[in-house]
């Protein structure tokens, strides 16, 4: 279910199917003992996020039963990366999420509670909890997501209804020809490199844009994703200066989408506990997958090692990105 998406009941009709009876309720059953085994070790991944320099967090919806009515509400899954790879960092890639009932700013402050670093985000005004307003404090700096305002500009460049979206579309493309050289590189050579091309184009991008806002409809498509980009500049601007920084959150995005495909499948979680539960092991599954570890097999091999007894003082070998066969 949590690693290819395939919820409970069509594995009860497939077992079926070859005359095995395995009720669904029997597994999620299951499913509830698994995460309080793993609960532990999904913990220990969101610690050791929290200790990276630069953090990526989304949130999605996971609609989920309320107790007895019988008819779902929206609750939230909300998902926190860290990948170093892009700055040439050497730590493992992880993500954690978060199961909870409201989309607000006190759920990302207590995921986050003391992290001290770049938080990189898509906008959504919940994380400035960790952040003033102007993006930035002692503590937690903010970077916007360049694709997330992309999109905007995309669909009217696509309906072929704006030269200006057009425009800023390819001048776009340029900033990420130069992420494709710089991936993998050190903070300062991303700078450098940023600094000899993408500053440019950034400054090309919002003239543009202010050029354009005044002689345009308050009200349109067009002036809404302007001022989108505008009354954010500075902190869309971070990443001209500090090469941790990516110009995306595509990372975050990327282990969102496989919970977006289970939840389309699934329709719903069946209660908060199951939410937590699939928040709990989806952790560890994607965190597996991120490092390139067959999920089944670590899963496997950590659950005979809990049952034998594995001391908790000694987690991190129990880590996906420590698996070996």
């Amino acid at each position: 279910k949590y690693a290819d998406g395939l919820p409970l009941y069509r594995q009860e009709a497939i077992y079926a199917r070859d005359k095995v009876e395995l009720d669904r309720k029997l597994m999620a059953q299951w499913m509830g003992k698994l995460g309080f085994e793993l609960d532990i070790l999904a913990d220990y991944i969101l610690a050791e996020i929290k200790k990276a320099e630069r953090i990526f967090a989304d949130e999605t919806t996971l609609p989920t039963l309320a107790p007895g009515s019988g008819s779902a509400r929206t609750a939230w899954l909300w998902a926190y990366a860290r990948d170093d790879r892009p700055f040439g960092g050497s730590s493992p890639p992880m993500v954690a999420y978060r199961f909870e009932d409201s989309r607000a700013g006190d759920r990302v402050a207590r995921h986050l509670n003391g992290y001290r670093g770049i938080l990189q985000v898509d906008g959504h005004g919940a994380y400035n909890k960790l952040a003033r307003s102007d993006g930035g404090n002692d503590g937690v700096m903010l970077a916007y997501c360049w694709s997330h305002s992309r999109r905007k500009f995309y669909e009217l460049h696509a309906s072929d209804s704006s030269r200006i979206a057009t425009e800023t579309v390819k001048l776009m493309a340029k900033l990420w020809q130069v992420e494709e050289t710089a991936r993998g590189q050190s903070p300062d050579a991303r700078v450098a490199a940023r600094q000899a091309t993408s500053a440019a184009v950034v400054t090309e991008l919002f003239a543009l844009w202010q050029k354009t806002l005044p002689r345009i409809s308050g009200k349109s498509k067009l002036a809404e994703a302007i001022r989108y980009a505008t009354s954010r500049r500075s902190i869309f601007e971070r990443f001209l200066t500090d090469g941790r920084i990516e110009l995306d959150n595509n990372i975050v995005e990327r282990a969102i989408r496989p919970q977006t495909i289970t939840r389309k499948n699934s329709l719903f979680a069946g209660s908060d506990g199951g939410g937590r539960t699939w928040a709990t092991i989806a952790t560890l599954l994607q965190t597996a997958k991120m490092n390139n570890v067959d999920p089944q097999a670590w899963l496997t091999q950590t659950l005979e090692r809990i049952a034998n007894g594995w001391p908790s003082s000694d987690l991190d070998a129990l880590m996906p990105w420590n698996y070996t066969r």
